[in-house]
């Protein structure tokens, strides 16, 4: 048995995300080699790698042709990947017959956290009173504080219930009393009573909630989906929050509801492109609140990642049952 590190990255990302217990784990249990190879080395030294079984890798992962693949690696069987969406590079290596496992479940968890944590601080009023206070406008900071509802039995709005967003449902419902409606039209209508929320259209999730929070899955279908028609809906006060994907939102829209309702306010993990380009609205609104895509793992939480890949692996080598393999159906859905 052979496995290897596949990265483009060379400094550091292996023991970045897989820490050292988890890297010796593996050079006793996969055959592991504790080196980078790159995608450049790989392909000028096709020889070298014919007997590969597995590979591990994380975020940079290279993107490779079928052709490449079945030259450089004739052998290989799984690709695990200790990070979350797989788009940029699995469909190739599927198309080869080689099976894709991600981690996306474990780096759900930072986003959803991260997520649940935006909505409880929306509720409070905490983004919009914080500027007024800071600037010693404690009286208008209190009287804008009152217009908000807080959030016992608020409405939730959760666009696409995918892994990230029946984590943050989850989450919500164990720990909260928030009514929760969602807009994604994979949901099976079982899994949404499962999950004890309302299926709505996405026009009416922006009508009635007063947050709403994004984890659409990214791709064409979904791209310039959340639109002016859509924010300009939104309930006096309420908040947007996206730890999705940028490119899913007209980010010119979204600024000219900003600019019309001073009440709105925007929390955004992702823009399109990240950063924003110099000198873009989002820099200068009031009500637009950015942070650098810090919702994903990272510190500590990185090594929940490569643990998930590491329990797959055994699964995969047992003959056990996966959790986490990616197939062609799950990509047309996945983030």
């Amino acid at each position: 048995m052979r496995s290897i590190f596949f990265n483009n990255i060379e400094k550091d990302q292996l023991e970045f995300v897989y820490n050292e217990a988890t890297i010796k784990y593996l050079e006793e249990n996969a055959g592991f080699e504790r080196r980078v190879v790159t995608r450049d080395y790989a392909v000028n030294h096709t020889e070298e790698f014919k007997d590969v079984d597995y590979i591990f890798s994380t975020w940079g992962m290279p993107e490779m042709s079928e052709e490449e693949i079945k030259e450089i690696f004739p052998a290989l069987k799984c690709v695990f990947y200790a990070a979350g969406s797989v788009q940029k590079f699995a469909r190739p290596f599927l198309n080869c017959g080689v099976k894709v496992f991600s981690a996306w479940a474990a780096n759900a968890v930072p986003v959803a956290e991260y997520t649940v944590a935006q909505i409880i601080l929306a509720g409070k009023g905490f983004f919009s009173t914080s500027v007024l206070a800071k600037e010693g406008k404690r009286e208008e900071a209190g009287a804008l504080f009152r217009k908000y509802p807080c959030n016992y039995g608020e409405t939730i709005g959760i666009i696409g219930a995918g892994m990230i967003g029946k984590l943050v449902i989850n989450m919500l419902k164990a720990a909260y009393k928030f009514n929760v409606i969602v807009f994604d039209p994979f949901l099976p209508d079982e899994k949404a009573k499962e999950l004890g929320v309302e299926k709505v259209s996405l026009k009416e999730l922006f009508e009635r909630s007063f947050i709403v929070s994004n984890h659409l899955a990214n791709n064409a279908e979904t791209q310039g989906m959340l639109k002016y028609e859509h924010f300009s809906s939104m309930r006096p006060y309420s908040t947007f929050i996206n730890t999705g994907r940028g490119a899913q939102v007209v980010e010119d829209d979204l600024c000219q509801v900003l600019e019309e309702r001073k009440d709105i306010t925007a929390l955004l993990d992702v823009t399109w492109p990240e950063p924003p380009v110099e000198g873009h609205k989002f820099y200068s609104l009031p009500n637009c609140i950015l942070t650098p895509h810090i919702a994903g793992s990272a510190g500590m939480e990185v090594y929940r990642m490569s643990e998930f890949m590491v329990d797959e692996f055994n699964k995969f080598t047992k003959g056990e049952k996966t959790l986490y393999e990616v197939t062609h159906k799950i990509l047309e859905t996945m983030a």
